[in-house]
């Protein structure tokens, strides 16, 4: 007769060892020791391992990740919310996966992902990761999300319209899929060709007869409007469409695409929300305590942070409701549709403060 013991003892005893290792710990967690030595492990805290730091056009990096090993991996097109620790506050931006799905390997043989971001005015961490990212350094993460895919099987005549740094999903798309696609059309827009994002890869991958490319660009062609697109893909309609770039060209091809009663073959994905005109302001009350007076163009999430507050956060886009907090009273207007919403104490009303701004006094609860 065996005296191994069974699962339940070694789960049992595993439990019981934890406990001492925690209460030794205390006040932190064993984990948190663990975490030290192995970051990356399963069952911790998503993280990747900066691999490589790879410029681009003007102040664009590719940067590559070694994520851990709970890394689920992700369909073509989806994007990654990063984490990163700025000035000792750990802030959260999504970025478009530029990799395929097989997850392309590093010179040492492990799984990687990468990202492409522009260093822009004023961005804190899109600047850090463009700027200030080490090979070496660790970054928060979490798993992939996001519906602008392809679907499968993919459209026999797939149209890709993008803009700037709209063509980072969209990439991704192109390198998982050319055995798939047969008559794709890619509408490129950007100032001028050495602007364009991944330009030799795209030229070589249309040369090739992978991939029709159409450029636009606006220092010598202006901007790109729907009498152009309507002129360069004359068959549009009959092509399924992905677009990816500024709100105001993703607005007027969503109005141009229901006039010509093909909504329903249009995919978009915007990166930043259009604003609407700024409100009148006020004063915002967080909490029982930080009081500040806030213009009507500020988001309530920046005005927050600027006062020295740690405000739940996420995408920053109105998209993943990481950011949502009671407005106990008061009213705050939506940024992206110039919406009111105005609450009295008991309403339990939520907002996003990350696309809400103060319209008057209010006060949000923490």
């Amino acid at each position: 007769m065996s005296s191994e013991p069974g699962a339940g003892t070694r789960a049992s005893l595993r439990r019981r060892l934890w406990t001492v290792a925690d209460s030794l710990a205390s006040p932190r967690k064993a984990a948190d020791y663990l975490d030290m030595f192995r970051p990356m492990r399963r069952g911790a805290d998503l993280r990747a391992r900066v691999m490589e730091v790879r410029d681009e056009v003007q102040d664009a990096v590719t940067v590559v990740l070694r994520p851990g090993v709970d890394w689920r991996g992700h369909l073509p097109g989806q994007y990654v919310r990063i984490g990163i620790d700025v000035d000792g506050i750990r802030r959260w931006r999504s970025y478009s996966i530029t990799s395929t799905p097989a997850i392309p390997r590093s010179s040492e043989g492990e799984a990687t992902l990468s990202v492409t971001a522009k260093a822009v005015p004023g961005g804190l961490v899109t600047n850090h990761l463009a700027q200030e990212l080490q090979v070496g350094d660790l970054v928060h993460l979490d798993q992939a999300c996001g519906t602008f895919v392809l679907p499968d099987p993919v459209p026999r005549k797939p149209l890709f319209i993008t803009a700037g740094s709209g063509i980072t999903p969209v990439v991704g798309m192109l390198r998982s899929g050319l055995d798939r696609l047969r008559d794709a059309v890619l509408l490129h827009s950007d100032r001028t060709p050495g602007d364009v994002l991944f330009g030799p890869e795209l030229r070589g991958l249309a040369a090739a007869g992978k991939v029709r490319l159409i450029e636009n660009h606006t220092d010598a062609d202006g901007r790109l409007d729907m009498a152009a697109i309507t002129e360069l893909v004359p068959d549009l309609a009959e092509r399924q469409t992905w677009a990816c770039g500024p709100a105001g060209l993703l607005d007027a091809i969503e109005e141009h695409w229901a006039e010509l009663g093909i909504a329903e073959q249009l995919h978009t994905e915007r990166f930043r929300t259009a604003r609407a005109e700024p409100g009148q302001g006020g004063t915002v009350r967080f909490g029982s305590g930080t009081e500040i007076a806030v213009d009507g163009s500020t988001a309530l999430l920046d005005a927050g942070e600027q006062a020295g507050l740690l405000l739940p956060s996420g995408c920053r886009m109105g998209i993943c409701f990481s950011c949502v907090l009671p407005l106990r009273e008061g009213a705050v207007r939506d940024l992206r549709s110039g919406e009111l919403t105005i609450a009295s104490p008991g309403d339990g009303v939520l907002v996003q403060t990350c696309v809400s701004a103060a319209a008057g006094a209010c006060q949000i609860d923490l």
